[in-house]
Order: C-alpha cells, then structure tokens, then sequence
C-alpha cells in the first residue's frame, strides 16, 4: 500500500454543505472516501477513452413478445462475441426479460455492442456500466 498523502481543498460553504449532503445520501464513511470514489469515477473514465481494453456489463429490458426482437439481439450479440464474457437472461414476469451482459474489449467495440442492442426496436431500457480492468486504479 503507497503512503498517505494529506492536502487541504477549500470550497465555497455551500458547495461544501451539498457535498456532505450527497456523501451523507451515498453512505461513505467520511470525505475522503468520497473524494477517493470521485477521483476513481474520473480515472475510469478517462480508461475508457484511452485504454486499450476495458470491461463493462450491459443490461437490457425488452418484451420477449415484441416479433423477431430476441433473434435480432441475438445476431447483435453473435456478432460482437468476442466482447462478450457471460450473460444471463431473467425472464421478470410474462412479458418482460432482463439481459445482462458482461462485456469485455476495446471501448469502442463494446461502447458499439451497447449503442446496437439499445437501438433494436422494442427494446425498453438499456444502459452500459463503465468500469475498469482495475490494471492502473489505485
């Protein structure tokens, strides 16, 4: 483990009231663990614009009744296998399935898996969780 590193920030009262509202609401223990999970969002982010290999999951949430819909988001997924390290399929009730993907490659590959499944018809609800390999987080 590197050493502690102590520095002062100095913020206007009120935006400093907010964010202790805000660390409140997210249940970290005190700031600088917010300030730790903040600075590792921003470094996940940039990973993501400038690594060679990131990682991710997708979730999907479409009526399995809508026509030809699941052959299409398989054919996505068929196409961009080699994104893909594992998914699971809930079915939620009659009509509704939940997809969730576990992606896996370049940001642009898997940003482009994620960007052709959300745009099939009948697809509700997408998003794609960033995140990291954790290869240069601390």
């Amino acid at each position: 483990m590197s050493p502690i590193a102590r520095f002062g920030v100095s913020l206007d009262k009120e935006l400093l009231l907010k964010f202790d509202k805000l660390i409140k609401a997210k249940s970290y223990t005190n700031r600088s663990e917010a300030f730790r999970g903040l600075i590792r969002q921003e470094l996940v982010k940039k990973e993501w614009k400038d690594a060679d290999e990131v990682i991710g999951a997708a979730t999907l949430i479409y009526d399995h009744h809508k026509r030809e819909l699941v052959n299409k988001l398989l054919d996505i997924q068929h196409k961009f296998g080699s994104c893909i390290i594992s998914s699971q399929h809930i079915h939620m009730d009659h009509d509704n399935c939940l997809e969730i993907l576990a992606l896996k490659g370049s940001p642009e590959k898997v940003q482009h898996l994620s960007d052709s499944l959300k745009a099939v018809k009948g697809v509700k609800h997408s998003t794609l969780s960033m995140s990291t390999t954790g290869q240069g987080i601390v």
